[in-house]
């Protein structure tokens, strides 16, 4: 008998089915609860507009954004590379880092810029370019706006404007945004548009005229630093002279204002980014490069920031480098340029502003200030009214914020304040009372969290109890006819447990529609409820579990010491989020300690394996100390396809012999006349995908383009890694290694197309890794499961070994290593809490033409093909263990919830952007690593769910016999 198969009763399976379905929704829908309870959306509608009541200081602003722009780019070198701009910062305005935060990405930040307030993190899944809220921004309320720029950020304003008229968007073609060519160019097609209108103006003297009214506001979206950025890095030649393109663009804008509006003095000038850019030419998360933009203000309206002008100087080691402490640094929140813009051109704040407006850049008289920042107050002010009113209306037992019980008081006070003349004291007044507004923003968005967490709380718990339950109870694991009496007997009084649970769901669902909570409250609600009621319904069962086990001594010490090292692998699997380098030592006990506690047979058995175990566990546990931060390195891309092709020639010149004398003689036939010619197939399309690969690259490098030809192998590549899995599965009788080899090999090429520094010598070794070690279990079951009582025949023992059996304690081991493989394949080649550690040069050998969707789906592809292989194996395993194909994801699936709380009370809203953005990444990944697990479940059964696990001792047995 060549392998084994086991069969449990369709009963089952079903109820399988029914819990990992019941998985998947659970966790995708909590996955979603720290967007709800963290980061809501802040916006409230309802208020009134407050204009500036005294006059404009410009009747028209005129915005650079410089996408992607690094300050300390800019600004290093005494801005050796913009002399327009350092002759701004130095003789006619104020200068500083504005801050931004996650996600640093294009949409949130213009919307801080341009509408004075942070979106949510969760805005960014809603829509890339159009509005997931309605909010008002600076160019709503202007009396008219000319953009020119970005298909991709520009509609977001004009779509979402009162009057869609009033902000004209004039836009390049998408197919432009094209990394493999000078990106430039877009730059020079904004400032070309600019200098156009101006043009036309002189023929149409209905644009003329409207270009002469007051209020008005040109927006410049200068992409191409960004897309150089993400194409050569922001350290490179061609960054850098993109500042310079841009300087100069700059210069001429501002040139053409002036003539045209033959220098009235009335035109306010603001320069800024909307995100930086890391040395790995990404943003997204909250890196200090990401998050530290510049900001130059001039012309009308703006102070001329001295040294001596009492303004704190901001000079530290990330400044000093400059030269630029002649005038100081004047550091602003991103938002804070909202209002800025506002004050400048007289026209109303954006109603949903929280920027605070940064005096030290404004110029005037005290009294101006001061009362510029009483209307600032007042502003955010009606923001907090709408608020509180808001949850006093729904809230049963309404809390108000005690600092601001009698606001009509505070106004009053800043009001006789300026109307006497004490101008200082009625500004620091008004920043009190917005620091005290915006404390009273952040208590009321903040209103609901207990309770939110502690909803969540208990479904996680609930979730890890009833999935534990359904292993103990469903025959997955043991249990004597003590404990079957003890779930039978419990059957009769569920009835009144249900009712009472669904009792009570029904009395918390009034509470939160009294509150006026959205539908996904209900979502979170729900499952606590239905998971506690069901474990409530077992508790003779578990009582009957626990008093069994505490009689007998031994087994609460193994019990409980299996359950300790389980918890305390989970909790190291945790610390590696935070520093993945923890891995490697992971790595080095597995290699070099764990097989110390084999026998002294099985080791001398087995030496040859032991080794290959400890190199492959060595060699892998290399990656994880490699810098995320990866450069583009031909000579490392070819290593890693040399290693594969080198693999596949291995495998084409062995397997057929290895499989064939494990399996029948006719299913070793079958296996022997399919493998050469696949694996042959396999191999030169890896070959042919790393020289491809490594000619793209040095084309790309000598930007002549990315070739039609290699583009097209690319994509066909892809087509082939998926189909070849697919056909191939159809093939019974299958030797499980021969299967396992196609599918690496199959994914191989698009992994090698995908490199871009060391990550195909990671795929090569982590294959190695994942194949040693299911040869390595294999051999640790057959040794242990040999021994059956009352016989040492090996005939006997090869029957011993096929015995179908259930999960056991040691099996926590297993679980174990797999999650810790499963951390491996996530952080092997980058921090995946971090969205910038991976590069958008990987998709280049697919696309240059900037496409979030494809290149974010190449992104995930790439993440989760070393996932594909090592679910595969886990299928395997769950065989070769003579276990139910779904114990083994099941005990994952039980458990992994330990590590989502941990990260689920690890989330901050507040802190340094790189915290906030880490412990967001953290908490989703670790709560869609369920939903991924349950899709690469099914996805590996499908691949290897009819192959063949010859049994060790069957082997041996029909050698001697």
């Amino acid at each position: 008998m060549a392998g084994h198969t086991q069969t449990h009763p369709p009963s089952l399976a079903y109820a399988v089915a029914r819990l990992i379905s019941l998985g998947v929704v659970f966790h995708a829908i909590y996955s979603w609860s720290i967007f709800d309870i963290y980061f809501r959306s802040p916006l409230v509608h309802g208020m009134t507009p407050i204009k500036p009541s005294l006059e404009a200081p410009a009747q028209r602003l005129l915005l650079f954004v410089a996408d992607g722009l690094r300050a300390d780019k800019l600004f290093e070198n005494r801005m050796s590379g913009a002399p327009f701009l350092r002759d701004a910062v130095l003789t006619s305005g104020s200068w500083g880092v504005s801050h931004t935060r996650v996600p640093t990405e294009s949409r949130p930040g213009h919307v801080a810029l341009i509408a004075g307030f942070y979106e949510d993190v969760s805005a960014v899944t809603k829509g890339w370019k159009m509005n997931p809220v309605n909010f008002d921004s600076v160019f709503n309320q202007s009396f008219h706006t000319w953009s020119f720029g970005s298909p991709d950020i520009l509609p977001m304003f004009s779509e979402g404007a009162s009057d869609p008229r009033s902000v004209e968007t004039i836009m390049y073609p998408q197919e432009s945004e094209d990394f493999a060519d000078d990106a430039s160019k877009l730059d020079i097609w904004v400032f070309e548009k600019f200098d156009a209108l101006f043009e036309t103006a002189k023929q149409d003297s209905n644009l003329d005229s409207l270009l002469r009214k007051p209020g008005i506001v040109f927006f410049l979206h200068l992409l191409g630093l960004d897309t150089n950025g993400h194409a050569h890095r922001p350290y490179s030649r061609e960054y850098l002279e993109n500042i310079e393109l841009v300087d100069r663009g700059v210069k001429a804008a501002t040139e053409t204002l002036e003539r045209f509006y033959n220098h009235d003095g009335r035109t306010s000038y603001i320069f800024t980014a909307d995100h930086g850019m890391s040395n790995q030419g990404n943003h997204g998360d909250g890196n200090p490069d990401n998050t530290r933009t510049p900001l130059i203000a001039w012309g009308a309206g703006i102070a001329r920031a001295k040294i001596n002008s009492g303004l704190i100087n901001y000079v530290d080691a990330y400044t000093s480098a400059w030269g630029l402490t002649t005038t100081p640094r004047i550091d602003v929140e991103q938002a804070d340029i909202a209002p800025l813009m506002s004050t400048l051109l007289g026209v109303p704040y954006p109603v949903n502003s929280v920027g605070v407006l940064p005096l030290a850049y404004l110029a005037g008289s005290e009294g101006y200030k001061a009362r510029s920042a009483f209307e600032n107050a007042q502003q955010i002010l009606a923001q907090y009214r709408v608020k509180s009113e808001m949850k006093r209306r729904t809230e049963p037992f309404f809390r108000a914020f005690q600092p601001l019980h009698d606001d009509e008081q505070f106004l009053r006070m800043i009001d006789d304040e300026i109307v006497d003349g004490h101008y200082l004291n009625a500004i620091e007044s008004s920043q009190q009372l917005i620091r005290l507004c915006l404390q009273g923003l952040r208590y009321y968005q903040t209103y609901d969290w207990l309770f939110l967490r502690s909803i969540v709380s208990l479904g996680y718990l609930g979730w890890v109890s009833y999935s534990t339950l359904f292993i103990l109870r469903g025959g997955i694991v043991p249990l004597s006819s003590t404990y079957q009496k003890a779930v039978e007997a419990q059957k009769s009084s569920n009835i009144l447990t249900i009712a009472l649970g669904t009792a009570g769901f029904a009395a918390s669902s009034l509470f939160l529609h009294y509150k006026e909570s959205p539908p996904m409250y209900y979502a979170y609600l729900f499952f606590p409820f239905f998971f506690w009621t069901m474990c409530l319904g077992q508790s003779k069962f578990v009582l009957t579990l626990l008093k069994s086990i505490t009689r007998d001594r031994d087994r609460l010490v193994s019990t409980g010491a299996s359950i300790v090292f389980y918890v305390a692998a989970l909790e190291i699997l945790v610390y590696s989020y935070f520093c993945r380098e923890v891995l490697s030592p992971c790595l080095w006990v597995l290699g070099l300690l764990w097989p110390r506690t084999f026998s002294q047979d099985l080791r001398a058995k087995h030496y040859t394996l032991l080794r290959v175990w400890a190199v492959m566990c060595l060699s892998t546990s290399v990656f994880p100390f490699l810098s995320a931060e990866k450069h583009e390195n031909a000579l490392l891309v070819g290593l890693g396809g040399a290693a594969i092709v080198a693999s596949g020639i291995f495998a084409l010149t062995t397997i057929a012999n290895y499989t064939t004398s494990e399996l029948p003689k006719s299913a070793g036939s079958v296996t022997t006349s399919s493998s050469g010619g696949l694996l042959a197939f396999e191999t030169v399309v890896a070959l042919v995908s790393t020289l491809t690969t490594i000619d793209t690259t040095l084309r790309l490098r000598a930007k002549t383009g990315l070739p039609l030809l290699n583009q097209g192998i690319a994509w066909c590549v892809l087509g082939v890694a998926i189909l070849i899995p697919i056909l191939d599965g159809g093939r019974r009788g299958q030797h499980y290694l021969r299967r396992l080899v196609v599918i690496y090999l199959a994914f191989a090429p698009v992994f090698v197309f995908l490199t871009i520094s060391y990550e195909a010598l990671f795929y090569f070794s982590f294959s190695g890794l994942i194949a040693t070690w299911l040869l390595l279990e294999r051999v640790i079951h057959s040794e242990t499961r040999a021994d059956v009582p009352g016989t040492d025949s090996t005939a006997t023992s090869a029957v011993a070994s096929r015995l179908p059996r259930n999960l056991e304690l040691s099996d926590l081991r297993v679980t174990a290593i797999f999650l810790l493989l499963s951390n491996v394949a996530f952080f092997g080649t980058g921090n995946l809490a971090s969205v910038a550690s991976f590069s958008l040069s990987s998709v280049y050998r697919f696309t240059t033409v900037f496409d979030p969707f494809i290149m974010g789906a190449l992104l995930i592809l790439k993440i989760l093909i070393p996932f594909f292989l090592l679910s595969a194996v886990l299928a395997v395993l769950a065989r070769a263990l003579a276990l139910p194909a779904f114990a083994l994801f099941l005990l994952v699936l039980a458990t992994t919830d330990v590590m989502t709380l941990n990260f689920f009370f690890l989330v901050k809203d507040h802190g340094s952007w790189l915290e906030i953005g880490s412990t967001i990444s953290h908490f989703v990944i670790a709560s869609a690593f369920i939903v991924f697990q349950c899709l690469l479940f099914a996805a590996s059964w499908a691949l290897v769910g009819g192959v063949l696990v010859p049994d060790l001792e069957t082997r041996r047995w029909k050698k001697r016999h």
